[in-house]
């Protein structure tokens, strides 16, 4: 067995991972006001690439056309969900001042 080849319970806990991240991803679309559900969705997206990030630096168990395809979509959800994020803690400052 190669040691790089991806296990079945591997395969399904990235698959489990990735339906948290749909479904944080929904709720926060309904849920905007809501600052700390907004950073779980944020941290959601941080922890996902991030571990892609080391599975290439570190493991080279991906390549970095992969890892390009998922910063295609983890990225810019990063940094909209980001500002998002900084625009509704000044909201609610300017609320409280």
């Amino acid at each position: 067995m190669d040691v790089c080849a991806v296990s079945d319970l591997h395969s399904r806990t990235v698959g489990v991972w990735t339906l948290l991240s749909c479904t944080l991803c929904f709720m926060c679309a309904f849920n905007l006001d809501n600052i700390p559900l907004c950073a779980a969705t944020l941290l959601s997206f941080v922890y996902a690439y991030g571990h892609y990030v080391v599975e290439l630096l570190l493991y080279r168990t991906i390549n970095a056309a992969s890892l390009g395809t998922l910063g295609f979509f983890a990225v810019p959800s990063v940094i909209w969900t980001a500002i998002h994020l900084r625009n509704a803690l000044h909201r609610r400052a300017a609320k409280q001042a």
